[in-house]
Parts: C-alpha cells; sequence; structure tokens
C-alpha cells in the first residue's frame, strides 16, 4: 500500500481491515475525541469532522426547505411497505444533495421512531408508526431500506432507531421507569426493533430518556443481550441529548458524572449527545473515568470501532467518497408526486354514510356543487418538531379550489373575533410592522430551539380603538392570538408581546396564553414564560409580578360558529377541518390530557352539520381523538395525520373520488378516556391494551377504513410446513371503484395455557384492484410468529394446539377463517424446585413495579408504592417430590408471604439490608409437595429477586 493511500483509505479491502487500520493510526485522544456527537477532523489522516444525528423522520428537518412527507403515523397509516420505502430513498437522496451544498447535514440519521403507540395520550404518538409490532416492523424495515439504499455495501444514509426501549410518557420522561414484564418486553417492545436490525437496515439505535424497570435505557442490558445479539455488523449506539448527564443530574442514577459516563460506555452507548456542540464537558468526563480506571482504552476502541464502520460505509474514506457521492436529485417532480401520493394513500375513511336524500355523501358528485371548506385547519398545512420547512405548500382550502375551482369553494376559519379590552377602556393594538420583514429568513439551523424570537417588530400598544384578534382555544384554555395581518401574538426574551410569529412553535412554544379569571375580567397569562401579560409606557409587556398584570375583558366581535353557520347555510357541501396544531397540547414535552376534540372545534363541526346536513368532518391530526358523537351524527368522517407538503391536494382528490381512500388506522381509536390505563402503565396484558387485548368498543378498530368499492374474501387457505404457515387468500374488487384493497391476516390461539391476544395480526398487503379484478395473495408466516414467551421455562414458545388464520379489512372485519394444528411437546409446570422462580418472571401481579436489581442488570419486584402491599402470582409450579425450605433473595425491608390455594406456607421478615442493592437470602421452612399456584405478598419497602427452594 502507497504511504499516499493507506489501507483505511483503499474499498478493495474489508471494512474491518479498513477501520482497524485507521483506528491504530489515530492516537489516544483523537481516539476520546470520536465519542462525542460533534467529533473534529483529524488533519494529519485527512479525516473530516463529522456528526452524528441528522432528524429525517418524514423528510430531512433542521436544515430548511425539504420535501416534507406525511407524520410518521400518517406514513404508519398507508399500511403500505413499498411507498414507505420510496419516501426513505427520497428522503436519503435529498440528505445526501442538501450535505453536497451544506457539510452540516449529517448522513447518520436519527429515524424512524418505532416505539409502539400503546397509549394514544402520548405527547409524541405522530413520530411513531402503530400499536401493532408486526405493521411497526414492517414499516420501520422499509423505511431503513430506502434510507440505507440497495448497494450491497455502502449506505447512502445510516439510520438510527429511536428510541430504545418501551418510551411513551412525555411526563416526567426522564425519571419515570416503565415496568416492562417479560412476556410484554419480548413480545411487544422488543418486535419493534428486530425486523428491521434483522433485515440489515439499520446502523444503529438511540436510548430513550427514561427508565425500564428502575434502570436508565441509556444502561439498557438488553443492548448487548438483545440488540447486538441480532446482527453480526456492528451497531452505534448514540445517545439523547443531554442523557448523559440525566444519569448523574436528574436520575441520580451515578454520584459523579465520571461514573455516570463509564457505566454508559459499557453497557453499549458509543456516542454521546452532550451540551451541544461544546464536546469539553462530556470529554473530560470520560478523561476523569479513564484516570479513575471506571474505564480502560478497549471500552473507548471499541465504542470508536463503530462509528468508524458506519462511516466507512457511508463511504467517507473512498477516495472518490463512495457510490452515492455524487446523488443530487432535491425537490424532483418524483419526488412531489410521492408527497403527493404518500399522503394520499394515508387518509382514512372512517365513516361515509348516506346524507339526506342521497347515497353515501362521498366522493363528492359532479363538480361539488358549491363547497364552504370551515374550521381551524382548513387554511392550514401543519409542520411538526420534525419536519423541514415547506417548499411547497397545500393546505385542505388551497386543495378544493384548485380541484374544484376558486370560485366554488368558500371558507369560514370559525376563530372566534375579539378585541382585548383593558380596565381603563384602552384595546390591544397591533401597529404596522412598516418596513419590517414579515417572515425574516433564520437560516437553516441545526436547532430550531436555539431560533430567537424577533425584536425587530414594535410591541403591542393600547388605545381607544384596538385591533381585532382571532382567538383560537386548542384545548385545556391553552389560546392562541392571531392579528390582522395573519401574525401570532408571540414574546421574545426582552419580554415584550408582538405580533411576529408566523406559527406556534420552537422547544418553548412562546405564542401560547391562556386567560385566568380574576374579578370581574381575567388576567392574560403567556404560558411561555409563566408570565402575566401588562401594559406599560414602552408596550405591551410580560412581567413575572402578578400584581402588575393588567385586568382584560374579552370584547366578542363575532362567534367561531356564528360565522360557520353562516357559511354553512349557504353550501351544497361543508367540509369540516378539525385537529391539532402539533406544537400545541400534544407534543415532544407534552403529554395530551384527553382524547376529547377541543370544545372550540367541537363547536364547530356541531355549527355547520346544524346548519347543512350534508357535513364532512376531516380530522388532520397527530393522534387519534374521541368523537362519538360525530361518528354517530355525520354522513361522512375522515382521518388524515398532517399531510405534508401535498396534503391539501391529496385530500381534495380524496374527496373528489379521484383516489379512492384506502389508508387503514394504525391504532385503536377509543370511544372515551376511561378506556384507557394511566400513561405509566406498560403492561399491555395485564391492563389490556390495544387491540391485542382491549376488551371493551372501540369508536374505530385498529385496521379500520373504508373505500368508495366494496371487497370479497375468498379462498383463505393456510397449512403448516415446518417452521413455516403458508397462507393464502383471493380478493375481488366487486363494486364500482378502481381501489387499494389492505388484506390483513390475524392469528389466534384458540386454547392458549396463558393469556393471548383477541388476534394479532402476522401479514398484511396492500393491493390495487379495478373494478371486478381479483388477486390472490400469498404469505410464508415464520411458525414462531405463532408464538409467545414462556416465563415459565425462559424462552420463546410455539404452544401446540389450535389456531385461527383470520382474513379481513380490519381487526373486527374478519371475512373468513380456518384453522391450523401445530404439533409439539406441551410444556410441563414451571421447574420451581430445580431452577426456582425469578421474580419477575410472574404470570400475574397487583400492585408491583419491577427495578432494577443492580445498575448493571437484573431485575427485582417491589411494591408499586412502599405503605401498601403487592401480590405476585406463579402459576403451575413443580414442588414434586416435596419442599421443605424456601430461600428468598432479597434487599430493603418489610415482610415476603408465600402462599397457596388460600394456605400460609411461608413468612420471611427482611431487616433493613443496608440499602436497595445489598441484598440478603433469607430462610423459612415451607411444605409443599405438588404441582401448585404460588402466590407471593410483598409488604413495605422489599425488593425480592428470586425464590429458590429446598427438597
Amino acid at each position: 500500500m502507497t504511504a499516499d493511500r493507506p489501507p483505511f483509505r483503499d474499498p478493495d479491502l474489508p471494512v474491518a481491515r479498513r477501520v482497524d487500520d485507521l483506528l491504530h493510526r489515530l492516537t489516544a485522544d483523537e481516539r476520546l475525541a470520536l465519542l462525542h456527537q460533534f467529533t473534529p477532523g483529524v488533519e494529519r489522516l485527512g479525516l473530516a469532522a463529522f456528526r452524528t444525528g441528522q432528524e429525517a423522520l418524514h423528510g430531512v428537518a433542521w436544515m430548511g426547505p425539504a420535501t416534507v412527507f406525511p407524520q410518521a403515523v400518517g406514513l404508519g397509516a398507508t399500511w403500505h411497505p413499498d411507498l414507505v420505502r420510496r419516501v426513505g430513498e427520497a428522503v436519503s437522496r435529498e440528505a445526501r444533495a442538501m450535505r453536497a451544498k451544506d457539510d452540516r447535514v449529517g448522513l447518520n440519521v436519527w429515524a424512524p421512531t418505532v416505539n409502539l403507540l400503546r397509549n394514544p395520550l402520548w405527547g409524541r404518538g405522530e413520530e411513531g408508526y402503530s400499536e401493532d409490532p408486526h405493521l411497526t416492523s414492517a414499516i420501520a424495515t422499509a423505511f431503513t431500506r430506502g434510507l440505507r439504499g440497495d448497494h450491497p455495501l455502502y449506505w447512502r444514509t445510516a439510520p438510527v432507531l429511536k428510541h430504545w426501549l418501551a418510551h411513551n410518557n412525555e411526563a416526567a420522561r426522564d425519571t419515570s421507569s416503565a415496568s416492562v414484564r417479560p412476556r410484554v418486553l419480548h413480545e411487544y417492545d422488543l418486535r419493534a426493533f428486530r425486523g428491521a436490525v434483522e433485515a440489515g437496515a439499520v446502523a444503529g439505535v438511540m436510548p430513550a430518556y427514561n427508565l425500564v424497570n428502575g434502570r436508565p435505557n441509556h444502561l439498557s442490558p438488553y443492548l448487548e443481550t438483545e440488540l447486538r445479539d441480532w446482527t453480526d455488523q456492528e451497531l452505534l449506539v448514540c445517545s439523547d441529548a443531554g442523557a448523559p448527564s440525566n444519569l448523574a443530574d436528574s436520575q441520580a442514577y451515578f454520584a459523579t458524572h465520571e461514573e455516570a459516563v463509564a457505566a454508559a460506555l459499557r453497557a453499549g452507548v458509543d456516542s454521546f449527545t452532550d451540551h451541544g456542540t461544546d464536546a469539553s464537558i462530556i470529554l473530560g468526563r470520560l478523561r476523569g473515568a479513564l484516570e479513575r480506571g471506571l474505564i480502560d482504552h478497549e471500552d473507548v476502541d471499541r465504542a470508536v470501532r463503530r462509528q468508524l464502520t458506519v462511516r466507512c460505509l457511508l463511504g467517507e474514506f473512498d477516495p472518490d467518497a463512495g457510490p452515492y457521492a455524487a446523488e443530487d436529485r432535491f425537490d424532483t417532480l418524483e419526488h412531489r408526486e410521492l408527497a403527493r401520493e404518500a399522503a394520499e394513500a394515508a387518509v382514512v375513511l372512517l365513516r361515509n354514510e348516506p346524507a339526506p336524500g342521497t347515497g353515501p355523501l362521498l366522493p363528492l358528485a359532479g363538480d361539488g356543487g358549491r363547497i364552504t371548506v370551515v374550521g381551524l385547519l382548513g387554511d392550514a398545512s401543519k409542520l411538526d418538531w420534525y419536519s423541514g420547512a415547506l417548499l411547497h405548500r397545500s393546505s385542505p382550502l388551497d386543495g378544493l379550489r384548485e380541484r374544484f375551482g376558486a370560485d366554488r369553494v368558500d371558507f369560514a376559519e370559525g376563530v372566534d373575533r375579539i378585541r382585548l379590552v383593558t380596565a381603563s377602556g384602552a384595546r390591544l393594538r397591533v401597529p404596522d410592522a412598516g418596513d419590517a420583514e414579515l417572515v425574516p429568513d433564520t437560516g437553516a439551523a441545526l436547532d430550531p430551539a436555539l431560533v430567537a424570537g424577533r425584536t425587530d417588530l414594535p410591541p403591542l400598544t393600547a388605545d381607544a380603538e384596538g385591533s381585532e384578534l382571532a382567538l383560537v382555544d386548542w384545548g385545556d384554555g391553552v389560546l392562541t392570538l392571531r392579528a390582522p395581518d395573519g401574525r401570532h401574538l408571540s414574546v421574545a426574551e426582552d419580554g415584550l408581546v408582538r405580533a411576529s410569529a408566523d406559527e406556534p412553535g420552537g422547544w418553548v412554544v412562546q405564542e401560547t396564553f391562556r386567560l385566568e379569571s380574576h374579578g370581574d375580567g381575567h388576567l392574560l397569562v403567556h404560558l411561555g414564560t409563566g408570565g402575566y401579560v401588562s401594559v406599560a409606557a414602552d408596550g405591551v409587556k410580560v412581567a413575572a409580578d402578578r400584581t402588575t398584570a393588567e385586568t382584560f375583558t374579552v370584547e366578542t366581535v363575532e362567534r367561531g360558529e356564528d360565522a360557520v353557520t353562516r357559511a354553512a347555510a349557504a353550501a351544497d357541501v361543508v367540509v369540516v377541518v378539525a385537529g391539532n396544531d402539533p406544537h400545541i397540547n400534544g407534543r415532544e414535552t407534552e403529554d395530551r390530557t384527553t382524547l376529547a376534540l377541543p370544545a372550540h372545534q367541537d363547536r364547530l363541526w356541531r355549527a355547520a352539520h346544524t346548519a347543512n346536513p350534508r357535513t364532512v368532518l376531516v380530522l388532520s391530526s397527530a393522534y387519534p381523538y374521541a368523537v362519538p358523537d360525530a361518528a354517530a351524527t355525520l354522513p361522512a368522517l375522515l382521518w388524515t395525520a398532517h399531510g405534508g407538503q401535498a396534503a391539501g391536494t391529496a385530500l381534495a382528490r380524496v374527496l373528489a373520488g379521484d383516489v379512492s381512500p384506502a389508508g387503514r388506522l394504525p391504532q385503536t381509536w377509543y370511544a372515551s378516556d376511561t378506556d384507557l390505563p394511566d400513561t405509566l402503565d406498560y403492561d399491555v396484558i395485564g391492563s389490556r391494551q390495544t387491540y391485542l387485548y382491549f376488551d371493551g368498543t372501540p369508536l374505530f378498530p385498529f385496521g379500520h377504513g373504508l373505500t368508495y368499492t366494496t371487497f370479497d374474501y375468498d379462498e383463505l387457505t393456510a397449512a403448516v410446513d415446518g417452521d413455516t404457515v403458508h397462507v393464502s387468500c383471493t380478493v375481488t374488487n366487486t363494486g364500482p371503484a378502481t381501489s387499494d384493497e389492505v388484506l390483513q391476516i390475524y392469528a389466534r390461539a384458540v386454547a392458549p395455557s396463558v393469556p393471548r391476544p383477541h388476534r394479532a395480526l402476522i401479514a398484511h398487503s396492500r393491493t390495487h384492484l379495478a373494478p371486478g379484478t381479483s388477486t390472490t395473495l400469498t404469505f410464508e408466516v415464520p411458525l414462531p410468529t405463532l408464538g409467545h414467551w414462556d416465563v415459565a421455562h425462559g424462552h420463546w414458545l410455539v404452544e401446540p394446539g389450535t389456531y385461527e388464520i383470520q382474513a379481513g379489512p380490519s381487526s373486527t372485519d374478519i371475512r373468513r377463517t380456518v384453522s391450523i394444528e401445530v404439533t409439539g411437546t406441551t410444556p410441563g409446570p414451571r421447574p420451581a424446585l430445580t431452577a426456582g422462580l425469578a421474580a419477575a418472571d410472574y404470570d400475574d401481579q397487583s400492585g408491583t413495579v419491577i427495578v432494577d436489581r443492580a445498575k448493571t442488570s437484573g431485575d427485582a419486584v417491589t411494591p408499586s408504592a412502599p405503605h401498601e402491599q403487592g401480590a405476585l402470582v406463579y402459576r403451575s409450579c413443580d414442588f414434586a417430590p416435596g419442599v421443605t425450605e424456601v430461600t428468598a433473595t432479597v434487599a430493603g425491608e418489610g415482610l415476603v408471604e408465600l402462599s397457596a390455594a388460600e394456605t400460609l406456607l411461608a413468612r420471611l421478615e427482611v431487616t433493613p439490608t443496608g440499602g436497595p442493592y445489598t441484598y440478603r437470602a433469607l430462610t423459612a421452612p415451607m411444605d409443599l409437595r405438588s404441582v401448585a399456584d404460588l402466590r407471593v405478598t410483598l409488604h413495605g419497602a422489599v425488593r425480592l429477586a428470586r425464590l429458590d427452594f429446598t427438597s
């Protein structure tokens, strides 16, 4: 090898050899520097600076304009892996093209999010694909394959899955712990990650902020025992932003930051995202850990090797920068059409009943007649925290006017038009902006949270006439106020209130307010700062002091429902567009508090329908709503996630019948908040969550979605051949319209020995059929898909017996069913006498949580509250030929009682052991000689790790 081309630059050598060569050329300090998100270049080796992390959830984000595709939950609603793969390809092409012009654009993309949507109140539900592990895995695998590219060796971009593991709450997200029993872990959460990893389409994962079973996810033992056991390739684990510091700060899991970073590195974290671009703090902590002997250079080298492997596969070390270096496709016609296709495919028709005197209201007949669009999102094209800036914009109003003609489509937004009157009788005025730009160029930002509020515009004042403001109540009393020129009232760092924002946004939203009752009027609270609005000589401002707050009276000029009533009455058809703003009341850092549609928007659809029964409600939102009245009353109801740059065009084409809707719900729509467990309850089995276990009647079920035609399902067959179940089904379009149909295949264990799902999705296919045509779809389902995690024996088990294979267009609309027989050996009872019982391997529990036995690995169980008791049940435990003594491995203090058939068998008093991680083995006599269900009751702050028995 020549001196000017060392081995790491030679593309003919194996990747591992190239990486080893480069690793050995780096000094110890240079290697350590590679552990921070922002790594410096090494000039003497020609090594460029590198950054892990480029947001790309549904388009390149945070780097300025790019093609914006539907939100991730909308991509999930397509049930269309091939389409989603093409979206991933487009996103990765644009990342490459943008990087060619701006080297701040990264190729290690942090996408997709594969956390399962177990609870629809989760604030980040918009980022996930589905509540179902099969569907999530299928869509994630498709998207990551698109991001990766199809070259056998090189990667177009290197995707990282978020967020490992079991992460579905924003409240206390850095300090709360998800109690995840082994069955839920293996049957639910891990499955969402595994498919894409095993497909070889994933470069790594990002751990979540929260804890699982009492241990921070950045120390998850499953990174090694599960994740890295699924593949032979090197996987890069990137920390979430600020999470390494949380280990010693908010979580107080370690006394020092040196211990924290050392533990994370040894657990498998390879890149530390902390303190922004300032690497000095993390590197100082890592050096301190090295000096204290908490880590060694082998730990550092292992992490560096993983990063260098990713960079090598991206082509960085090749003389020509690899086969994807010349990629320049950006905002192409193909990408624009793909954005529209994806938005169309994501539309879900929930209900389509006859309107008075007609057949089904949709599709709109002929030219649609006179259409009135109403609603707060009628002329909106909403972006979320992980969107790029729009290159093209299409609101529902834009789309319908484009499709039917601007002269045939009217609009009434439905905002409340008000003036805010001070105690002195003056009214708030929005001054003229003068020569200031309406939308200044802030440039591309690596982190949009760092974009400061505008101070170049004059602040609000007060005078006799004032300005009319558009008030929107987004729910929970959270308001936005908009000036006559369309700008939202906002507060910058100087505390002055200005009409300065195009839309609400930012890490801390500065455009939301709340009216707080005060005497005969209201105080206006600015939610971003918590301060109160006052009127001063230099303008309207926000101050922390409540005593200086202005008391306002709300003077209503026009109620939103009055404007809607007037507009709806003059129309042939009304299209109400309701939903959420992704930056308000449900987003990263903030869970929703209710499934209900905000009252303001509820009033609008009711007003429209009262004035005109030919009313369609379109819910454009990042998550489900409970709208039972609308579902029972309105002739037509649709849902779409925020659909990106082509959302309005896509919706109009669906309403017009240019394309039949065929999206399907990726999660259950519940009828009421009472159907939901607590957001911190992660036990989908025990608390009967998601369509898999929910025992109630949903408003709309998982997989639901209508079309403009009808389909028959015939000739369903299923046969077991070795480790594969061969399934086929014929689908025929028996209706009048060409349409996609989503064939869904479910499995149900007929007589399981443990609680199993009502039915579980095992395969699906979206197919396109013209009227009168048929297709036969075939699937090869791995037999283990029918199994479950056997806690009694610690392995995956396909239980012998009868299984139903079901086919239909949704999880509750099953059209055909066949049965198969699975043979094998029925597992025996738990070998309790010979193997003991791990406390977390229970069959049932009440009042307990799983906690960390040690800071590195292992589980224990403790009562949920120290002053209450918890109970564990272990079914069918084999104690033959007889037990004379039980040994409990415990920590803390309290009481452990064992019983069977309501007979007390043993009682162990646990005196203080010296801390939650100081375990002691306590023994007590016990007499049991048969197979029995064992009940263990825990009292106090005791932690039970395991039980062992002596014959």
